[in-house]
């Protein structure tokens, strides 16, 4: 399972370096992955201090950090 979480993490970092800033529903779409493991490697991330998540209205946008 960590693997799995480990190797989702690598391809939303991917896709933040690629698109910048994405809403969640956008990065859901881009990443393709099933809901509890895109969450937790949301978490992971966010964790490791390599994203920003912030709220916007309702809905979450997300980033890299500088």
């Amino acid at each position: 399972m960590q693997q799995e979480i480990g190797a989702t993490a690598g391809l939303i970092y991917e896709t933040l370096t690629r698109n910048g800033e994405l809403s969640l529903a956008q990065l859901k779409k881009e990443v393709k992955a099933q809901a509890p493991v895109l969450d937790w490697a949301i978490g992971w991330l966010a964790r490791e201090d390599k994203i920003q998540i912030a709220r916007e209205k309702r809905s979450l946008r997300l980033r890299l950090k500088q």
